[in-house]
């Protein structure tokens, strides 16, 4: 499993585990908008600390919803 940082980005995590793009709503609910032209935008660039701001998580908290999944999906 790769280690996540809150500089992780979000595509590099994706372009590693393409099935996780569809369970980030697990993560928070407000995630679902990644999968909409808008998100497709964001995620290239968005790394875990800016999505911690924008949905109010703490990066922490993102991080280890991350690697439960990641590692329940392996």
């Amino acid at each position: 499993m790769e280690k996540i940082t809150t500089e992780t980005k979000l595509s590099d995590l994706i372009a590693i585990y393409p099935w996780l793009k569809a369970e980030m709503a697990q993560v928070n609910p407000k995630f679902k908008m990644l999968n909409s032209p808008v998100g497709k935008i964001m995620m290239g660039k968005a790394t875990i600390e800016e999505m911690s701001k924008r949905s109010g998580m703490e990066a922490e908290q993102i991080i280890n919803k991350l690697q439960e999944l990641i590692k329940n999906n392996q």
